[in-house]
């Protein structure tokens, strides 16, 4: 199936002075580029996963570079048989990545980037730790080589667990996550706390895999489309994930069947028809289980979905039909 379509990964540290204006006004465009994902805006800056078409999104990334506020954004570019969203959600937040880190301002301090290349000459040094700042779900389908991983559910819980890292503050630390915005602020929480040679991968895993080709990343990589997990590692791939059931090796994501449930682990083929879908058989048995179909991922109904729908929540904005009258900004 030929690829027409592109994934974009990105954020933008950077001061945005009317956040919900910012908002009408981007959801306006995406609308009209055909573009869809998940979009938070925040006063902040700008963090997004969107898809579309290759020239649509080649478009919307020239347009947001075209903004001086936007003009550092360095886009993770996926391509894809098909869209990796089924609609379209631009939303304002405190934050563009929620934490428990808004005293800090990335733009004043934050850790040394380390473009993939220079991450893959010096990952295996004696003198440097790798850090994954991801939470559990994420780093049990996938994780570096020797990385270590810290038991949080939300990124908010990182600061709570920075003191297992103490062992490690003669060496280099270098944190990594997904696209690289969580360790804009945890690298430069680390700094905070007295660490001293911290650094960060430029772009996450994903750039690491498109530039590097995702050398000794273990596993697959948790992302925030409808792929649910990406391939990352096209030079010496493993599975490290486990089967919730049976413990045999999977990298297969599955949402329980039951949605008062709704965990989100590895579950393998066999017993995702053994279990209809279920984590236990306490779901499999609960009156609300859902309908398996064999994948474990449940859309959600779109009840005539309208991606102008919640737009004008606090202002009166008209809705041109001229393209040229809609900005990024």
């Amino acid at each position: 199936m030929e690829n027409k379509y592109l994934i974009l990964l990105y954020y933008c540290y950077t001061p945005i002075e009317d956040p919900e204006q910012f908002r009408i006004d981007h959801h306006l465009y995406c609308i009209e580029n055909n573009i869809r994902g998940r979009i938070i805006v925040a006063s902040e800056g700008l963090n997004g996963t969107v898809s579309g078409l290759r020239e649509d999104c080649e478009k919307y990334m020239a347009d947001l570079k075209a903004d001086s506020r936007f003009s550092k954004i360095d886009f993770k570019v996926e391509e894809s048989p098909t869209h990796g969203f089924a609609k379209l959600h631009v939303r304002v937040k405190p934050e563009i990545v929620h934490s428990s880190l808004r005293h800090i301002d990335p733009n004043q301090r934050t850790g040394i980037h380390l473009e993939p290349s220079e991450f893959k000459k010096i990952k295996d040094d004696e003198d440097v730790v790798i850090v994954d700042v991801r939470s559990n779900y994420e780093h049990h389908v996938g994780k570096f080589k020797n990385a270590v991983t810290l038991d949080i559910e939300n990124f908010r819980d990182f600061p709570d667990k920075v003191s297992e890292l103490e062992k490690y503050k003669g060496k280099k630390i270098v944190t990594y996550c997904t696209g690289g915005i969580k360790c804009e602020k945890a690298s430069a929480y680390l700094l905070e706390q007295g660490f001293e040679n911290v650094y960060q991968l430029h772009g996450g895993i994903i750039k690491y895999g498109i530039e590097e080709g995702g050398e000794d990343f273990e596993g697959k990589c948790y992302v925030f489309d409808n792929r649910v997990i990406a391939n990352i590692n096209k030079v010496n791939p493993v599975v490290i994930s486990e089967c919730h059931i049976c413990h045999t090796k999977t990298d297969r994501m599955v949402n329980c069947a039951n949605p008062v449930c709704n965990l989100h682990v590895p579950i393998c083929e066999d017993c995702g028809w053994k279990m209809e879908g279920a984590c236990s058989e306490a779901c499999k048995e609960h009156p609300e289980k859902r309908p398996y179909d064999g994948t474990g991922y449940y859309q959600k109904e779109s009840n005539g979905y309208n991606p102008y729908k919640g737009l004008n929540r606090n202002k009166k904005t008209a809705l041109p039909s001229d393209i040229n009258q809609l900005h990024v900004s």
